[in-house]
């Protein structure tokens, strides 16, 4: 749980920063790759002392956050902290809310440009890694290309690999793995081959040109793969796509045109899968539709046939840059392919289609890259194996981190590797193989030494993306909000480790900072008082619940005699200012609850009504203000949240200076 720093704890952190920095000098601190994670590493760099460049090969900052994945991928609020929680909040502050988890791409690119607008962060675009120069474990420089074939060399002190591919890792000659763990590994079961149910054909889809006959050959996206035992490792990595932003607004529309490579063949493969289910022909049931503001997408894949181009992209992790590029331009033909054939092809039924042609490229997003997001989600390439390897018991709570440095919670979540044949009842039919989905949503701690490479091997080199973890615990902690959680470690343990080693740093003294000066300005943390806090009393007759609506792991649940509710949120006297005070709402339980809010000589009833609780996103609930308040110091107050229905529910409290 948070609690509230007093003014003197606060004005202690900020000196005990200083002192780090006076020990280790103004730190020079180079940052590869133009992430989100780029973006909190050299805030947080800057922040505290450090000279910060960032190479970013892209011509748009913040990667998939920026790049069309809108649907932010959360688990667990309670997971989201530090600087990344604030960039939800400054998204929530721009359309109108506490917190935003679902929003425009020039939105974000707006907000994270904010964060590079420090003095001691430099910006270059355009360069990609083309060389590294080590003496023993230490980098001490690296040089970069423009694509006209203008080298920079830069030089630092500590180096931060903030890459989806993990180049800068790889070519520092640390160990790295791709592709998916054998089970017996890790003593894991989600890794490895898995043919499994999940975004899968439904039984008898022919796999050959002309059906039923092998001699025709296969459809294209059918690769010669065959059926293995469960669990075996491979170096096959899950399947890339576009999160696709379009829009259904007549005035900010560009249709989409066909490709001038356009093959129809190529999804011949749908068209088997709407023969064989005709309910399949619905945009929503084709792919994941989801709506953004401004009336806009974030459109992802959906079951057999979608958007991911599964099995074209195997080579991509040690693929040079013009390889990758051609790479690239391979799922933009396929992804625009795919939309016009949707909507032009005769073959699709004739509702869909139509529905397809109201949708085109939005005039306001992309104006660099013709409209269309300059960033292919590379879900998966390089990953470091460094000095602690995140594995399957990490994600379901097995394990006891005490150096973590941020938190995940998503599923366990693999998308498709491969799509081959294999034989049931003796036909022929065509499957895809490699997709996971285990839910989660408990927040687990991401470990420090995750982020550091074998001291032997590097020692002033930081991962934060390309990060260690088996194949399946990365699925898990590949989201946005944990790289922009890691990218903000990074940053301060670059400037903490001066010209040292990143391995030595003390990470309890990075911890404190994270925990205590979450959003590194010197103010008071938030605080957070959740349904197992000791500031919560009277729990008699409440059952406790763990669940992945709550925020955290569990919740509580009332459904006594309502005169017997005793419950009581303590809002502690250390407290002294004007607060804003919020209860988190799940989508479910008694729809009238009242809050009875004491603060000093203040008591004020709120009453909440669940049937209008919006909830955007993959969120599971939603803050819910219950108003602004002065509390002053040593009075504190309380709060109890009742209901004359059964199922009333407690769970957290968030309390934010104003």
């Amino acid at each position: 749980m948070n609690t509230a720093l007093s003014r003197t704890a606060s004005a202690a952190l900020i000196l005990s920063a200083c002192i780090l920095m006076s020990c280790a000098g103004r730190t020079s601190v180079c940052i590869y790759g133009g992430t989100s994670a780029a973006v909190t590493a050299a805030y947080s760099a800057a922040r505290t002392g450090g000279e910060v460049t960032i190479i970013c090969p892209d011509v748009t900052i913040g990667g998939m956050t920026t790049g069309g994945l809108g649907q932010t991928d959360i688990g667990n609020k309670q997971a989201v902290t530090g600087l990344a929680r604030q960039f939800y909040r400054k998204l929530g502050e721009h359309y109108g809310k506490l917190e935003q988890w679902v929003f425009e791409p020039h939105v974000a690119e707006e907000i994270l440009m904010q964060y590079l607008d420090e003095p001691h962060i430099s910006l270059v675009q355009g360069y990609h890694i083309t060389s590294v120069v080590k003496e023993g474990t230490r980098i001490v420089s690296i040089t970069c290309t423009d694509e006209s074939g203008k080298s920079r060399t830069i030089k630092a002190d500590q180096f931060i690999d903030c890459s989806y591919e993990g180049d800068l890792m790889a070519m520092s000659g640390v160990t790295c793995t791709i592709g998916r763990e054998d089970n017996s590994v890790y003593g894991e079961t989600w890794n490895g081959y898995q043919l499994r149910q999940n975004h899968q054909f439904m039984d008898g889809i022919d796999p050959f040109v002309v059906p039923g006959d092998p001699e025709s050959g296969l459809l294209w996206g059918i690769s010669d793969g065959k059926a293995r035992d469960y669990g075996t490792g491979d170096s096959m990595v899950q399947a890339y796509n576009y999160r696709i932003c379009l829009t259904d607004e007549p005035s900010n529309m560009i249709p989409i045109e066909r490709p001038a490579d356009y093959d129809s063949t190529r999804y011949e493969l749908l068209l088997r899968v709407l023969e064989a289910d005709p309910t399949l022909a619905d945009k929503n049931r084709c792919f994941i539709w989801s709506m953004m503001p401004g009336r806009k997408t974030d459109i992802n894949n959906r079951g057999a046939f979608s958007t991911d181009m599964i099995g074209m992209n195997h080579s991509y992790p040690e693929a040079t840059w013009e390889e990758r590029k051609e790479i690239l331009a391979a799922h933009t033909s396929y992804t625009l392919g795919l939309l016009y054939f949707c909507g032009h092809d005769p073959r699709i039924p004739q509702a869909l289609r139509e529905d397809i042609l109201k949708w085109g490229l939005p005039k306001d997003e992309y104006p660099r890259t013709g409209h269309w997001t300059h960033q292919l989600y590379i879900r998966e390439s390089r990953r470091l194996v460094g000095e602690y390897v995140a594995t399957q018991a990490d994600c379901e709570n097995r394990t006891d981190v005490k150096d973590g440095v941020g938190f995940a919670a998503y599923t366990m979540d693999s998308h498709n590797c491969e799509r081959i044949v294999v034989e049931k009842d003796g036909k022929l039919m065509v499957k895809n193989e490699g997709n996971v989905e285990i839910p989660g949503g408990h927040p687990y701690p991401v470990s420090y030494r995750s982020l550091t490479p074998k001291r032997e091997e590097c020692t002033n080199l930081l991962v934060p993306v390309c990060l260690s973890a088996s194949h399946i615990a990365y699925g898990s902690i590949r989201m946005e909000p944990v790289f922009l959680e890691m990218g903000q470690a990074c940053g301060l343990a670059a400037v903490m480790a001066g010209d040292g080693s990143v391995q030595e740093i003390d990470v309890e003294e990075l911890r404190r900072i994270l925990n205590e000066d979450p959003c590194l300005d010197g103010k008071d943390p938030e605080l957070v008082i959740d349904e197992d806090s000791e500031l919560i009393t009277g729990t008699e007759g409440w059952n406790r619940f763990q669940s992945w609506d709550s925020y955290g792991r569990t919740y509580r649940t009332y459904s006594g005699d309502p005169a017997e509710n005793k419950l009581r949120i303590i809002i502690p006297d250390s407290l002294d200012g004007t607060y804003d005070i919020y209860a988190f709402q799940q989508r479910y339980g008694c729809r009238h609850t009242r809050f009875v809010v004491e603060t000093g000589d203040r008591t004020e009833e709120v009453s909440f009504d669940r049937t209008k609780l919006v909830v955007e996103g993959q969120a599971s609930g939603e803050w819910v203000k219950l108003g602004t308040f002065a509390i002053p110091a040593g009075q504190g107050g309380s709060i109890r949240i009742l209901s004359d229905e059964p199922d009333v529910r407690a769970d957290a409290v968030l309390i934010i200076q104003k």
